[in-house]
């Protein structure tokens, strides 16, 4: 087979998936593993949404609402804005897709932050666009080296607020500066993914940037704090001008019918979402004093997940962990060496957690002295 392969897709590298639980398991000989990696909800799907899927599967036979119509009159409503300002997507990564997809033109620059989410590079790149890569400065955003990256082939800027994997972010001041600094031309994207659990002093509201002379486009999932992050519904919020250029390019059915069903009950069920909020400020709180006193540095964080400075290599860590039935993200592939990125999960996952990283961290610091003696 001669395929011929344009240069930008033969040098893709794809986004590595993570291996199934339980072939993790098998693999490594444990049980009853917990995944506090992947920055899920570990309080699982609202009640209500998991009824209301289930009473629509009868209905699987039929094609999806390619317009999202009960969904986005709800969340209209719930976010203050018109439908028409909302496109919704097979998780909020298709509405990067999208983005890429009508905007960005062969050879056109696209400036994101390292390190951020990979798939605005990736998309990037298959479009045969130009990624700027801008380092994190104090692990925040460095607007104005961002602003100094803009060129007139500058068409988006990406930049995920919160952070991931920091879990920083940039109030509202920084960014109207930020702004003003940028040609009306382009395209600025808040991926907000974790904005739920920001605090509220700390959260910028994206809807008051609607309809400024710079558009700016909010992504967000109910993937995070909703639970929903197998059936991939996340949206847009954007001015209508910009909705009506992704609505070219997106596929008509793009949003199955049981992710709208169990989006639509999520918003109605509040006791889960605060419960989830809950989970994840106490969570935080508990496991940054637990893990400080291990020798541990911890970094503040406006997220379900925060950064760990374990000070030492955090791929054997992350072994070591794995094979106690614990899931962790090691951080090397971001630069940090010797991090790692912990999900808050429920009182008795974040106690198995401590008790798995004291045990390894006691493990790896006495292999270390017995190679130093050898």
């Amino acid at each position: 087979m001669k395929l011929k392969v344009s240069k930008n897709i033969e040098t893709l590298i794809p986004y590595p998936p993570g291996k199934p639980l339980k072939e993790l398991e098998r693999e490594y000989g444990i049980r009853d593993s917990i995944k506090m990696a992947s920055n899920e909800n570990s309080l699982g799907p609202s009640a209500k949404a998991v009824e209301a899927i289930s009473k629509a599967l009868g209905t699987l036979h039929r094609y999806p609402d390619g317009s999202c119509y009960y969904l986005a009159q709800a969340l209209a409503a719930k976010i203050g804005i018109k439908t028409e300002e909302l496109v919704f997507g097979n998780g909020s990564n298709e509405i990067i897709e999208l983005l890429v997809g009508a905007f960005v033109a062969p050879g056109d620059e696209v400036i994101s932050s390292h390190p951020s989410f990979l798939v605005y590079q990736t998309m990037v790149q298959a479009r045969d666009g130009i990624n700027r890569v801008v380092p994190l400065k104090d692990m925040h955003h460095d607007l104005d080296e961002i602003s100094a990256q803009v060129t007139p082939k500058t068409k988006l800027i990406f930049l995920d607020n919160p952070n991931n994997p920091t879990g920083t972010v940039f109030k509202s001041n920084a960014f109207e500066k930020f702004l003003s600094t940028l040609p009306e031309s382009v395209i600025v994207v808040l991926d907000e993914a974790y904005v739920d659990f920001v605090e509220s002093s700390q959260r910028l509201d994206m809807t008051s940037y609607l309809h400024g002379e710079n558009p700016v486009v909010g992504l967000r999932t109910f993937s995070k704090a909703y639970g929903l992050a197998g059936l991939r519904v996340g949206y847009g919020i954007m001015p209508k001008e910009i909705a009506s250029y992704l609505h070219r390019v997106r596929q008509p059915f793009n949003v199955n019918e049981l992710a709208q069903v169990g989006a639509l009950a999520c918003l109605e069920d509040e006791d889960h979402y605060r419960r989830t909020l809950t989970m994840a400020r106490e969570g935080i709180a508990w496991l940054t004093t637990e893990i400080e006193k291990l020798g541990c540095r911890t970094f503040p964080t406006q997220t379900n997940f925060f950064l760990v400075d374990i000070q030492s290599d955090c791929k054997k860590l992350y072994e070591s962990m794995l094979h106690k039935g614990v899931i962790i993200r090691p951080m090397s592939a971001y630069g940090f060496p010797t991090y790692i990125r912990i999900t808050v999960g429920t009182n008795a996952e974040n106690e198995r957690l401590l008790h798995a990283l004291s045990t390894s961290l006691s493990e790896i610091n006495n292999d270390e002295v017995v190679r130093t003696i050898n």
